[in-house]
């Protein structure tokens, strides 16, 4: 805690960000009009079957200024104000099909409420009010969009899991050396975890579709390439990349991106990122 003193705003003119959080609930239908009954399941499985479906989404408004005399970016109470007025008393509870303009498939430029173009149209709705550096908007606590006001460039992130062994060691050295290096990690036969894998892409937000790549195409590869491969193995004697690499975190996180990069290309999209997360306390980009 600043004691209230002269020099109380001594941050004044110093640049920070600020993040709000704000929650909505409301369902949404995926189904274009000038496809066939046999055309929106194939594309859309589960998500074209009428009525629809709902989300507990949660965005978070990352915001940038200047810190002013009284220590603050904004007023959080404007800001509070801001994303209500503009953004969650229009969705919350509702339909978004029938919401906002932009989801009007009547219109050939109507696109479907996908996360990835919900957040882009937020973005324009909040923008003209706060000072806005991103967004992201999670339709559930494993698939969020991010958007950072890049005309139609939008991010998209997939989360997944599988429970591996591994030892980290290398065959070269002696048990002594891989113990100093490696510690308890290097015990002859090994441990196991229950990895956390953020699948990050990138790309233009389709103007119909309103999605980065197909939604289902994307999952099917990271469920036939990563998780099908990878989940209840001893990845130093299952996964022959390992036979002679070091499994580190570091390690795998690159060999998911490498196994990744030209599947995810031919949907379109490109890798952005691979998050590996083996525990709660380490992680590898």
């Amino acid at each position: 805690m600043c004691p209230l003193t002269s020099n109380a705003n001594h941050g004044e003119g110093r640049t920070c960000i600020i993040t709000r959080r704000a929650c909505f609930s409301s369902s949404h239908l995926y189904w274009l009009p000038e496809l066939s009954a046999k055309e929106n399941a194939s594309s859309f499985g589960a998500c074209s079957l009428s009525p629809g479906h709902g989300h507990n989404y949660e965005l978070i408004v990352s915001m940038v200024g200047q810190l002013n005399e009284y220590g603050m970016v904004l007023n959080l109470s404007d800001v509070k104000h801001a994303i209500k007025k503009e953004v969650t008393s229009q969705l919350d509870f509702h339909f978004l099909n029938q919401t906002w303009p932009e989801f009007d498939l009547s219109q050939s430029q109507g696109s479907l409420p996908t996360t990835e173009r919900l957040v882009q149209v937020i973005w324009k709705r909040l923008q003209p009010h706060l000072p806005i550096l991103s967004l992201r908007l999670y339709e559930n606590p494993q698939l969020w969009a991010d958007y950072k006001g890049n005309s139609m460039n939008a991010y998209l992130t997939v989360q997944t899991h599988f429970a591996a062994a591994h030892r980290l060691a290398r065959e070269d050295l002696s048990q002594q050396k891989n113990d100093e290096i490696f510690g308890k990690c290097a015990r002859p036969n090994g441990h196991g975890h229950n990895y956390l894998v953020d699948i990050t892409v990138k790309g233009s937000i389709d103007p119909r579709t309103g999605m980065i790549c197909d939604l289902s195409k994307l999952q099917k590869i990271i469920d036939d390439l990563i998780v099908e491969k990878y989940d209840h193995t001893f990845l130093n004697k299952d996964i022959p990349h390992f036979s002679n690499c070091v499994p580190t975190a570091e390690n795998i996180a690159l060999h998911i991106s490498d196994e990744l990069n030209l599947p995810i290309k031919s949907l379109g999209a490109q890798l952005h990122k691979v998050k590996l997360q083996e525990s709660p306390n380490n992680a590898a980009e």
